[in-house]
């Protein structure tokens, strides 16, 4: 890239180019708000008025491979991107030719065709994304951009953070853009930034940054030029301060009393349209009958995009559900004979053997998480593996729950089979936003256009004397969410055989690994390989009462199984292995053999996995109970740290083998 010309070419073509792109964004806008107040768009929506020059001198710049991540102010953006304006306008009325089907709305556009990875309304929410796909790209040798539009306001967010410095830590090529309106929400930034200069924040970790008058959109293609030129040759991220204002609210919910008239009229007087208008005029670049023109022309296509969006039909009802998940999904493992020929390896052995062998088939797998290369993993699951694989595969992170999430959800987008390694359960909360919100949503808000296959392993559960900040059982609580994948292997086989089927699925996945299963022992076939995820099993059969678990009270509950049988009581063991979604064939199935069933969750008991269940029967095999329902969960307190405490807090066996026989009559 040596040799390029950085300037901008400020002829005719081209400036009517970048004032058409401008106006046309102006005027949808205008439009839009006019629908609003008329109630044909709902919801929240925020215009980009007074900010046409950063889409109109950054987009048109990006190749078409280029990637782009948007942030709730996106119309500008997925516009100038060259999202069909009749289907972004249907997408606003809610319709189904819109282009997220009428399931993003105002806040999320997505056009898959476009590269066009949506806009987000979380704020920041993106950051990690875009940082994912960049990954991805350098780990794939792809030569993209991404380029990550937000406002001020998410540069308070820990997010923030998080990305930047991931960018800067790997070399990725990101080019943030941050569109300074001056205002966040409604709360100016001298209140909320103690350093006002933002692309100083970026220099703070090591990344090429400048500010430019987000007004100028000369000024804005000229900085990108030079941004894009040096990301192309470094392969590293660059920082844009596009410091602009917006002359609307917020949203159009937003009564303004943060700012005067006065103020916004004084900064209408060099927005980015007039500045550039009457510069061109002046200079005898155009006259003013382009400029009617280029109004005349716009104002046809948002007229003619406005019949589009109104004859549009809304979705059927009918389907509402699609696209949670992916429609087709790989065909079930076939599942050979066990091997005779055994080994005794511990549950830890079995997942490092699971990774393993994942990333010597499939170079687009790799480990990453906090403290999985040098230091071995916290459980010592990745022990080894950096020297075997390298520091690309083996990928150390920092502890940025959500950054480096939402890298792992973004870098399986581009094609890569990322497991993110998520140290504790309790630690997956600073995820959450990434996993709930991006990674579940992804598929459905638009509208099936984009999947999210990667899979996000973590440890759970207590009885190791970690006290009530890192013995949590959430894994019930992650199996609330639509669109995840939820899975909790007890046994070696599935410890063994899970990873592969998650990493061949088309949707994220949730592992979760009990603490204390890692150094149980066993015999493991010699031919042990990917398991089913998708059915529940009957680790133990029996006629009198059905136990239902999962993860690491499976093997209490079976202890329990072999002390009810010496009192003539055989109870059947379910072990559930997948918590969304719920095998609840196999659970009726056994229920409607023994007409008692008990529960087993090492969860709290209010709104449990095992209420769920329980309510399950209940609307699906009432009169197949023969006896109340019974539950063994966690005391509802903080686990606690003392070991008599802690084992007092969490399931035992005499507490099920107790109400097994409070099932069955036999207390």
């Amino acid at each position: 890239m040596t040799g390029v010309d950085l300037r901008p070419h400020l002829n005719r073509a081209h400036v009517l180019d970048l004032l058409t792109r401008m106006i046309r964004v102006r005027r949808f806008e205008d439009k839009c708000a006019e629908l609003y107040t008329q109630q044909k768009i709902r919801g929240f929506l925020h215009l980009y008025d007074g900010e046409e020059a950063v889409a109109a001198g950054v987009i048109p710049l990006l190749g078409p491979d280029d990637r782009l991540v948007a942030t709730y102010r996106e119309h500008g953006h997925a516009l100038v991107r060259g999202v069909p304006m009749n289907s972004i306008m249907a997408e606003m009325f809610g319709k189904a030719n819109g282009c997220a089907g009428g399931r993003g709305g105002s806040m999320h556009l997505f056009s898959a065709e476009h590269n066009f990875y949506g806009g987000n309304a979380i704020v920041g929410g993106g950051l990690p994304l875009a940082v994912g796909l960049g990954l991805g790209d350098k780990m794939g040798r792809e030569n993209r951009v991404t380029a990550c539009f937000f406002g001020d306001g998410a540069v308070a967010e820990g997010e923030f953070h998080e990305s930047l410095n991931l960018a800067a830590l790997w070399d990725l090529p990101v080019l943030f853009v941050c569109e300074n309106n001056g205002y966040a929400m409604g709360t100016a930034l001298q209140f909320t930034e103690a350093q006002m200069d933002i692309h100083e924040k970026a220099a703070g970790y090591n990344i090429a940054s400048e500010a430019v008058d987000g007004m100028d959109v000369v000024a804005v293609e000229a900085a990108t030029r030079r941004a894009l030129k040096a990301i192309r040759e470094t392969g590293k991220p660059y920082f844009l301060e596009c410091r602009t204002y917006r002359f609307r609210a917020h949203s159009m919910f937003d009564a303004q009393l943060y700012r005067t008239k006065d103020e916004i009229a004084a900064w209408r007087e060099k927005g980015p349209i007039v500045l550039f208008q009457n510069w061109l005029e002046k200079n005898g670049l155009i006259d003013h009958g382009d400029v009617e023109a280029i109004i005349a022309n716009t104002d046809a296509e948002i007229a003619e995009a406005v019949s589009f969006a109104e004859a549009g039909e809304w979705e059927p009802v009918e389907n509402l559900t699609r696209d949670v998940m992916a429609a087709e999904r790989p065909a079930r493992p076939a599942m050979p004979v066990p091997s005779t020929e055994t080994r005794e390896v511990t549950y830890r052995e079995a997942v490092k053997m699971a990774i393993t062998e994942a990333m010597e088939q499939d170079d687009r797998v790799f480990l990453m998480g906090e403290d999985v290369g040098h230091y071995g993993g916290c459980y010592a699951v990745s022990k080894g593996l950096l020297d075997r694989f390298g520091p690309d595969r083996i990928r150390d992170t920092p502890l940025s729950e959500s950054g480096f999430t939402g890298a792992g959800i973004g870098a399986s987008m581009t094609g890569l089979r990322p497991i993110v390694e998520v140290m504790t359960v309790n630690f997956s909360l600073l995820a959450l936003d990434q996993i709930m919100n991006t990674a579940a949503t992804f598929r459905h808000m638009s509208n099936g256009q984009f999947g999210v296959p990667v899979v996000i392993r973590m440890a759970t559960g207590a009885g190791k004397q970690l006290a009530a900040q890192h013995s949590h059982s959430l894994e019930g609580w992650y199996g609330h969410i639509p669109g995840l994948r939820v899975l909790t292997p007890a046994t070696l086989e599935d410890a063994r055989g899970m990873l592969q089927t998650a990493l061949d699925d088309p949707d994220p996945v949730l592992i979760f690994e009990n603490v204390m299963l890692y150094n149980m022992t066993g015999q493991l076939a010699a031919n042990a390989g990917p398991v089913d995820i998708d059915k529940a099993a009957v680790r133990r059969e029996g006629a009198d009462v059905t136990l239902i678990t999962y993860g690491g009270s499976l093997f209490k509950t079976l202890d329990a199984a072999a002390q009810l049988a010496k009192e003539g009581i055989e109870a059947e063991v379910i072990d559930l292995r997948t918590l969304r979604p719920l095998d609840m064939d196999t659970v009726i199935a056994s229920v409607s053999k023994t007409h008692r069933a008990v529960f087993i969750d090492e969860g709290w008991k209010t709104g449990s996995i095992s209420a769920e269940i329980g309510v399950q029967l209940a609307e699906k095999a009432f009169f197949e109970l023969d006896a109340p329902l019974e539950r063994v969960c966690s005391v509802e307190v903080p686990i606690p740290y003392a070991a008599h405490l802690e084992q007092a807090a969490i399931p035992q066996v005499p507490a099920i083998v107790a109400a097994a026989k409070k099932a069955c009559n036999r207390s």
